[in-house]
């Protein structure tokens, strides 16, 4: 068996584990993200408020997904729409409706 086989099979465990308390205190972490990046924002005076948003988005999703991990039903499917493969994601539809397939009508 292989160092990483022996490493997977240790700390198989423990993911169970940290999904479960993820799952517990999700909001006080959600809490804790958001006050340290408003304590951050303040002391940048809003110079790299984006950035610290994005970040604490990215850290919020990351615990979602840890928090969540292992849930089955409805409600656990993943509603992220696939990318397109030019990297970027699809803007929303009105109406729910997909735009039609093919290049734009030319007037």
């Amino acid at each position: 068996m292989g160092l990483l086989d022996n490493m997977k099979a240790k700390l198989g465990p423990a993911k169970g584990k940290v999904s479960d308390l993820a799952q517990r205190h999700e909001g006080k972490v959600h809490h804790g993200l958001e006050k340290a990046a408003h304590a951050v924002d303040k002391r940048t005076k809003g110079k790299y408020s984006d950035k610290i948003q994005s970040g604490t988005g990215k850290a919020k999703g990351a615990m979602g997904r840890l928090a969540h991990k292992g849930d089955h039903g409805p409600d656990a499917a993943d509603t992220t729409p696939p990318r397109e493969a030019g990297g970027t994601t699809p803007p929303p539809t009105a109406g729910g409706t997909a735009p039609p397939e093919g290049p734009p009508p030319t007037s």
